[in-house]
C-alpha cells in the first residue's frame, strides 16, 4: 500500500516527500480531531474510584484528615490469604 502511495505521489523525490509528511499530517489531525474526540466518551479514562481520603490540604472531596495511625488489630491484617496459592519453596538440590 505504501509503494503504491508512493508512486502515485507526483513532483520527483521532493514532491514525493513533502506529500508524504501532507498526508501523514492530515492523518494525524484526523485522528486527534475527528476519531479521539468520538472514542473519548466511551473509554474509562476519568472512572476513577477514590474511597479514602488522601490528606492533601486543598484536595477536593472533604472528610477526615489522615493521622497515620492505624486502628488497633489491623496493623499487618490482609484481606486475603498470602499463603493460599504459594507452593513450598524448592529443596536445594546437590
Amino acid at each position: 500500500m505504501y509503494a503504491f502511495i508512493w508512486r502515485k505521489l507526483p513532483f520527483g523525490l521532493a514532491g514525493k516527500l513533502t506529500g508524504s509528511v501532507l498526508l501523514a499530517a492530515a492523518a494525524v489531525a484526523l485522528l486527534w480531531y475527528v476519531a479521539f474526540p468520538w472514542a473519548e466518551p466511551l473509554l474509562p479514562f476519568d472512572d476513577v474510584q477514590v474511597t479514602q481520603d488522601s490528606g492533601v490540604p486543598g484536595d477536593p472531596g472533604g472528610g477526615d484528615a489522615v493521622t497515620g495511625e492505624t486502628p488497633a488489630g489491623d496493623e499487618h491484617e490482609l484481606p486475603y490469604d498470602t499463603d493460599q496459592n504459594n507452593s513450598a519453596p524448592p529443596s536445594p538440590s546437590r
